[in-house]
Formats: structure tokens, C-alpha cells, sequence
């Protein structure tokens, strides 16, 4: 089993992943019901197994207008997510490989909808600035991006939030979970969206024991 893989055994009933999932659906609930009518697209960046996703979906009303692609190099967590999508989602495709790498968003972009969550928790903050600065080239007009940092101590998500607003995003939302430390923003796009650039390198993970998300969450 891999490291990711036995991370996903962390979504059990109560938990504190559990906890964020619900938010983060919320969210993406939140970001379908605004969209204007026509097609929606979603990218997700390791998406893990897709369950954020894949778990609005199904019974949502715009359900019919989502395609998009989810982005995951664990091997094993995207065919789970390529077997779920298959049932519930036929428009979103699985795609095993690098998201760190715009590369892997060709064709699909620009984004309705752009998941960030799990990865600021393992990356410098060098890396999650420069990841956020080039989200605008990902995204569609008014796009909203959805993300995730933990807010153990020292806190970085204030810092974030500011870098989201240089970025051309306002604030839609940030949650601290309580008695977590958890937490889930989302942004819109408020300034014009940015050229696409393939082969740029957004963020690279930091080995396990240097990851900030040691410290109490992604």
C-alpha cells in the first residue's frame, strides 16, 4: 500500500478528513450552483481517488454540463477515481500523472472549477506562492479555485489568502474547521484570465518528514 493510498484510509465516519471533505463539497456544490447555464469544466489537481468530486456529481441539478479532468500520479487512487468516474461522471476523465506540471491540464483548460486540495500542506511556501501566482493561465473567466492548507502552527493560510488576492482572485470563503486543523478557501478569478503555459513546473513535494502537513493537515 502506498503512502497515499493509506492516507485515504483516513476518511472514516467523524474524522477530521471527513470533516474537510464535507466543506469542500459544499464548496464545489456552491461553485456549480453560480455557474452560468451552458458546459462546466472542472480540473482537480492531485485528486487522489476523486471523491470531492465525484461525490457532488451524482445528484447535483448541472450534473449534465460537468466534464473536466482529474489529475493523480498514485497508480492505484486514479483507477479508483477512473472506475468511480466511469459510474457517476462519464464527462470527467482520469488521467495517472504528474500535476505539478501544467502540462497535464493540456486540452482541458481553461477551468470553470480548479481543485487545489492537498497540496499546500506538502510543498514550500516558495512553491505554493508560485503555484497560486500561475493559477489565473488554468483558469475560465470567474473561475473558482477551491484549496486546502492546514492552520497548525506558524499559520500560513493568512499569508495565502493575501497571495490570492495579488493573484487577481477575491475571496469567496475560508474555513478553519473547528477543533482541527483544517482548513478550505475558495476564490473567484476577478481579473483577466492568463495565457496558458505547458511544462511549467507548479510545485514539487517535499519528502515526507520535511512536509509542513506533519505538523496537523493539508
Amino acid at each position: 500500500m502506498s503512502e497515499w493510498v493509506a492516507w485515504h484510509e483516513g476518511y472514516v465516519a467523524g474524522s477530521a478528513l471527513t470533516r474537510r471533505l464535507a466543506v469542500v463539497q459544499r464548496t464545489i456544490c456552491d461553485a456549480l450552483d453560480a455557474s452560468p447555464p451552458g458546459p462546466i469544466t472542472v480540473i482537480s489537481m492531485c485528486a487522489g481517488d476523486g471523491r470531492d468530486v465525484l461525490g457532488v456529481l451524482p445528484d447535483h441539478r448541472r450534473h449534465d454540463d460537468v466534464r473536466g479532468r482529474l489529475v493523480e500520479l498514485d497508480p492505484d487512487l486514479a483507477q479508483r477515481a477512473r472506475e468511480h468516474a466511469a459510474d457517476v461522471a462519464p464527462r470527467i476523465e482520469v488521467v495517472t500523472g504528474d500535476a505539478s506540471r501544467t502540462t497535464s491540464y493540456t486540452g482541458v483548460v481553461p477551468a470553470d472549477i480548479v481543485l487545489a486540495c492537498g497540496i499546500f500542506g506538502n510543498i514550500t511556501d516558495d512553491d505554493i506562492h508560485n503555484t497560486v501566482a500561475r493559477l489565473p493561465a488554468l483558469c475560465a473567466p470567474n473561475a473558482t479555485v477551491i484549496w486546502t492548507r492546514g492552520t497548525f502552527a506558524p499559520d500560513l493560510t493568512p499569508t495565502i489568502r493575501v497571495w490570492f488576492m495579488e493573484a487577481g482572485f477575491s475571496e469567496l470563503d475560508f474555513v478553519a474547521i473547528p477543533d482541527t486543523t483544517l482548513g478550505v478557501g475558495a476564490n473567484r478569478l476577478t481579473s483577466p484570465p492568463r495565457a496558458f503555459e505547458p511544462d511549467v513546473q507548479l510545485f514539487t513535494f517535499l519528502p515526507r518528514e520535511e512536509r509542513p502537513s506533519r505538523r496537523g493537515g493539508r
